[in-house]
């Protein structure tokens, strides 16, 4: 097993693996009770009963789904990163695909296993690992750091510190609330440990913050340690519907753009998630990602397999420089990551105590890590700021890697072209600038 992961070479062990792989599963699994909620469209009241889905079911799915997806990550890429259902692509499917369009569910399942398998035929011919390589190492950074701010401001919100303002979009919180309370202190905490080196800092933060905050009583105490496992019957193969009983409702524009959405997407938000991962464990050579394609490979597998089994697009966590920050290096990581998913099918009360309180300051610290990307752009070069720049402040503004991504890669062209500098981009860029404005026109302008 060692040999297999290449713990000699990459300077690791079981431990720090383990601690790694539990690590990025505490910061994801709060994806296990988010996503069941916003598919099956809790927060909407009167809504016809064939437009929610079983909320049971698509837990089962997605803990199914980011087991399956982590595994595919670690055996067959061998990166320490955990997948699970995206956040922004799940809040696309339920508010717009479903709500705004009027989409049926079953429909828009049939529209994330395109997707997936289109990724598929990418990864296999190719063109995914050759377009992420012909980045630019300076944009490849600007991803990272901006990936880092975003992260450290959903930490901010997860914690109360950040709230919404009408006056201002945003300011600080009621720091008053108890929740908020104890994510300060378990960024407090965090933040010592982590500068007196303790092994393992972010993890143990939040095991203590959980623990005190079940003391104060601001972590809900389990119900219990077992529960049942719900029926994942209602949402299992439901994507194959469409194909069998209407198969007209796939063959309209606005399913076609639902497809690409979510082909657009979970591209680049994956693709900025292995550049960030794999740069801060230390895995890249050079400016390129090594074994690009096998990672890309199984996120596709991993978003084709969520979809038979009833969830919305599955994707490579940018938590997971949670557990690289723990010691993971490996693929052994996403493996415990895994397994741990299926084990929380059997021990879904204990969940309750994941809190947003309880991850919060590991996303901050995290955040914290990854800016120090910022340090290897080129600021004197102002045809390299401005695209740097635009990319990592527009995904915190703009709620979305993909946002920030697509307008760092429409000025890189722009300005490196009137600084003379032609010759140094790569024609695939060019490509991605007509995308990426394609993307705000037709997608973004919707």
């Amino acid at each position: 097993m060692k040999n297999f992961f290449n713990f000699d070479e990459l300077g690791t062990n079981y431990r720090r693996e383990i601690i790694g792989g539990l690590t990025t599963f505490l910061s994801m699994a709060y994806i296990l009770v988010v996503n069941p909620l916003t598919l099956s469209l809790e927060s909407v009241p009167d809504l016809p009963a064939d437009m929610r889905m079983d909320a049971g079911a698509v837990f089962v799915a997605t803990a199914l789904a980011a087991a399956v997806g982590s595994l595919f990550m670690g055996l067959i890429a061998k990166y320490p990163i955990g997948l699970a259902p995206g956040m922004g692509l799940n809040a696309f499917f339920a508010y717009t695909v479903i709500l705004t369009y009027g989409i049926p569910w079953q429909t828009a399942l049939t529209g994330v296993l395109f997707s997936g398998i289109i990724f598929i035929i990418l990864s296999l011919t190719g063109l995914r690992e050759m377009i992420i390589n012909a980045i630019p190492a300076q944009l490849k950074f600007a991803v990272g750091a901006g990936i880092g701010l975003f992260i450290a401001f959903l930490g901010f919100q997860n914690a109360g510190i950040i709230a919404n303002n009408d006056a201002t979009l945003t300011g600080i919180g009621d720091l008053s609330q108890p929740t908020t309370l104890l994510a300060i202190f378990g960024l407090v905490l965090t933040v010592g440990l982590m500068v007196l080196n303790v092994k393992g800092a972010i993890f143990f933060g939040m095991l203590i913050t959980a623990v005190v905050g079940m003391i104060f009583k601001v972590v809900p105490l389990p119900d219990g340690v077992v529960g049942s496992i719900p029926d994942v019957s209602p949402t299992f193969g439901a994507a194959f519907q469409p194909l069998m009983n209407d198969p007209a409702s796939l063959m309209t524009i606005q399913f076609l753009v639902v497809v690409l959405t979510f082909l657009f997407v979970d591209f680049f938000d994956t693709a900025g998630t292995l550049i960030a991962v794999a740069q801060k464990a230390g895995l890249m050579k050079g400016d390129k990602l090594p074994r690009a394609g096998k990672a890309l490979l199984a996120d596709s597998l991993a978003t084709v397999t969520g979809a038979i089994f009833g969830t919305s697009t599955t994707t490579s966590y940018v938590e997971s420089t949670a557990g690289v920050a723990a010691g993971a290096r490996t693929g052994f990581a996403a493996v415990v990551t895994g397994v741990l998913f299926l084990v929380s099918l059997l021990f879904y009360p204990l969940l309750s105590v994941i809190t947003s309180a309880v991850t919060a300051p590991a996303l901050i610290i995290v955040g914290v890590l990854m800016v120090s990307a910022l340090g290897h752009i080129e600021w004197n070069r102002f045809e390299i700021a401005v695209p740097a720049f635009l990319t990592v402040i527009m995904m915190p503004l703009g709620y979305s890697i993909a946002t920030g991504i697509a307008v760092g890669f429409i000025f890189y062209p722009i300005t490196m072209i009137l600084a003379g500098r032609r010759k140094e981009i790569h024609p695939i860029m060019y490509g991605l600038l007509l995308i990426f404005v394609a993307y705000f026109v037709f997608v973004q302008g919707r």
